[in-house]
């Protein structure tokens, strides 16, 4: 029973030295000096914002990408003991002694190495040679800037990671597929597709062309598989069920969990909070469910709101009226009804309560026991502080004369008379029968004699309407538009009747117990949507750049100067690499529209295995550089450099497989072999002369003088620093 102790336990193991050596060499070239320089470099600026909010756990919106990303950097942050304090407000500022350099930009760098062994992988599992598998690696391993994007606390290096780890994962897979579908490896490699497409997507949203390229391959493999006669068709559907879980139900999943963990993770409120919803802030910590805990649920009539406009642009503001009226002429000449102005004010202030009345009754308190408003009722608005009616007419609008005016009305005891009737349009409503609930509810107010909806036009009044927003009466509402949706944000219950005591009560917090929660998914919806359509800073920088500049290398971004010597750190890649990387896609494509129109004429070059493998590394190298890249022409958006390295990285693969190609094709001989070989090594011996002479721009660790600046601007276009002393 006890025999096997006789015997020793054996493991035996694989280890191909090529891939540790690379790996060893590309941990050196992107771990070596890491905390240097110690000192904020160029995006980190922008990062590192993110990463403090992560640790004191506030809530913000990027919309530059889903969280993933910045909550990996955050992790390296947390493992570091960052405690979030410090001004991420100045590019080159100097790092304080709470922050761990080495731990924030120790994830990208470790993504960034893990490059290097990635690609050597890739290309055998391609079906390509170990030697160009080797070159693969190689030219990954010296590149300048993949070095100089990965040693830094940027997220380029962890997009490419899961880039090519999906492809690797899908290769492995496939090859699997081959030999034991269904096996235990074949699971593994599939799910681990999934995972690193999900991964890609969660870092930045131009993941997802990675992840629809493999998602492509992978529909045409299982197309093909659809049409094999060996299998059942139990079988076949298994394995459709299999790669739908996989490539499909996993990556939502995974999505899903990034937002969740992300949410779990910022409660509390912060500077982001007014692009959201009221319901979503007052599901945060502090801010506005400070502000709104325990507020009735449920509007009756007599209630005091305040009502935002959920449209939230140009910014977030609230229904708002004040003792000013509009000018009798405006300076275009036309007339107004010189009423009340009622505006969209963008700050709390007393002046945007409101209370709601019944055309009916005359009080402006709520009964006992309160009467809600239901969808469909009419109802009144009267002006919290200056006791006047809402009101719009058929006067045009002042700064959108299609429009009709919305005022407070003033009677003037002219033949004008008030109009201040509105219906309450739940549109989110569940039923027809439906209460107006604070927060949740999204309302519009149509006024019952023009039909006119209540809207937000988002032009700002001059300086007689105090530059606050105008709030207009929308005839031709065709359609819903959120400029026309409002919802109730601060809600009590009116208690007086008489003026003076009701502006005492406006003044006052309220204070009552009913609490509310938005579920996860409805959090999610709305912040994936605040992030999709929420505007970034479009405005031109200085080392922004077009797709155009960067096939060519003609542009680079000057990251960081030394404070008192010449050593600085630029982005600029390999001129030997980017070259040869272009007119290898170039050779490439040539190549196989060659071999496609001799197919079509019945001239097989290549044998079927060696056709598939050829059409196979196109596919998921050529094509991985044109998804990543051509879409960049359709973005409008500052663009620069470093969005072409994850293209970059499929063109340095293709690279080796398309000389490994023409090596085998054209070399027939020994001597034409030995000379092809010859060539290739003075190549790489090129490139890896132009990565030490670059090196000083690399890693910024060398202070250069002005002549030795000046032989390194390759091109007028380089912004090369050189200082006059």
């Amino acid at each position: 029973m006890l025999g096997f102790l006789k015997r020793p336990v054996v493991v035996k193991a694989d280890i191909n030295l090529n891939v540790v050596v690379l790996t060893a060499v590309a941990l050196l070239s992107r771990l070596w000096q890491l905390a240097y320089p110690r000192a904020v470099v160029f995006d980190e600026v922008y990062y590192g914002q993110y990463i403090s909010f992560y640790m004191k756990r506030i809530f913000f919106l990027d919309g530059s990408g889903p969280p993933f990303g910045h909550m990996l950097l955050a992790l390296g942050g947390y493992l570091g003991g960052f405690d979030g304090n410090f001004l991420w407000n100045r590019i080159g500022a100097e790092y304080s002694s709470n922050v761990p350099v080495w731990s924030l930009r120790l994830l990208p760098a470790l993504t960034g190495a893990l490059l290097v062994p990635m690609a050597y992988q890739i290309l055998l599992e391609l079906g390509f040679s170990h030697c160009a598998a080797t070159g693969a690696a190689l030219l990954m391993l010296i590149e300048n800037a993949l070095i100089t994007q990965s040693r830094l606390m940027l997220l380029e290096s962890v997009l490419i990671f899961f880039n090519l780890l999906a492809v690797l994962s899908y290769l492995k897979f496939s090859n699997s597929q081959k030999q034991r579908p269904f096996s235990l490896s074949w699971w593994f490699w599939l799910t681990l597709t999934g995972v690193a497409c999900s991964c890609a997507v969660g870092v930045k949203y131009v993941g997802v062309c990675t992840y629809l390229l493999v998602l492509t391959v992978a529909g045409v493999h299982a197309w093909h598989l659809i049409g094999d006669r060996t299998l059942s068709h139990v079988r076949v559907l298994c394995h459709l069920l299999a790669r739908a879980a996989a490539l499909l139900v996993i990556p939502a999943l995974m999505y899903l969990l990034f937002f969740y963990v992300h949410l779990i993770l910022v409660y509390r409120s912060g500077p982001h909070d007014q692009i959201m919803s009221s319901a979503f802030q007052a599901s945060l910590e502090g801010g506005l469910a400070r502000i709104t805990q325990g507020q009735p649920l449920e509007v009756a009539y007599g209630s005091q709101v305040t009502l935002k406009n959920v449209f939230g642009k140009p910014v977030p503001c609230w229904l708002h009226s004040h003792q000013s009226t509009y000018p009798m002429i405006y300076e275009n000449g036309r007339g107004s009804s010189h009423q009340q102005q009622v505006t969209c004010y963008p700050f709390k202030d007393v002046n945007n309560w409101w209370i709601v009345k019944d055309p009916g009754r005359h009080q402006l308190v709520v009964s006992n026991p309160p009467r809600p408003v239901r969808h469909g009722d009419v109802v009144q608005l009267v002006h919290g502080m200056t006791t006047r009616f809402l009101n719009t007419h058929d006067v045009a609008a002042p700064l959108s004369p299609h429009s009709q005016e919305v005022s407070c009305y003033v009677d003037y005891n002219i033949s004008m008379p008030s109009q201040n009737l509105w219906r309450l349009d739940i549109v989110n409503r569940e039923s027809d029968t439906e209460v107006w609930k604070t927060i949740l509810s999204e309302v519009r107010l149509v006024h019952v004699n023009t039909s006119a909806v209540l809207k937000l036009s988002g032009a700002h009044l001059p300086d007689w309407g105090f530059r606050q927003l105008e709030v207009v009466g929308e005839k031709l509402s065709r359609g819903y538009h959120e400029s026309m949706v409002w919802n109730v944000e601060e809600h009590r219950y009116g208690k007086s009747q008489e003026q003076k005591e009701r502006e005492l009560e406006l003044h006052s917090p309220a204070q009552m117990d009913v609490s509310r929660n938005l579920s996860f998914m409805a959090r999610f919806l709305e912040l994936q949507w605040r992030m999709l359509t929420v505007r970034s800073d479009d405005s031109e920088h200085k080392y922004s750049s077009s797709p155009l500049d960067w096939v060519t290398l003609d542009t680079s971004i000057a990251y960081w100067l030394h404070p008192r010597t010449s050593a600085q750190i630029h982005l600029l890649g390999n001129a030997v690499i980017w070259a040869s990387a272009g007119l290898a896609t170039l050779v490439y494509a040539l190549l196989f529209l060659w071999y496609l129109l001799r197919r079509r004429r019945g001239i097989r070059d290549l044998p079927e295995d060696s056709w598939l493998r050829w059409a196979l590394a196109g596919a998921l190298c050529a094509g991985g550089w044109a998804v990543n890249y051509v879409p960049f022409f359709m973005m409008e958006k500052t663009l620069f450099l470093y969005h072409y390295l994850p293209a970059l990285a499929f063109q340095i693969l293709l690279l080796p497989a398309v000389l490994e190609h023409l090596g085998d094709r054209l070399c027939r001989s020994p001597l034409l072999r030995s000379l092809f070989s010859g060539l290739v090594v003075a190549w790489y011996s090129c490139a890896c002369h132009v990565f030490n002479t670059l090196r000083p721009l690399t890693y910024g660790d060398k202070s250069l003088s002005p002549s030795e600046l000046k032989a390194l601007r390759w091109k007028d276009s380089w912004d090369i620093l050189i200082r006059k002393y």
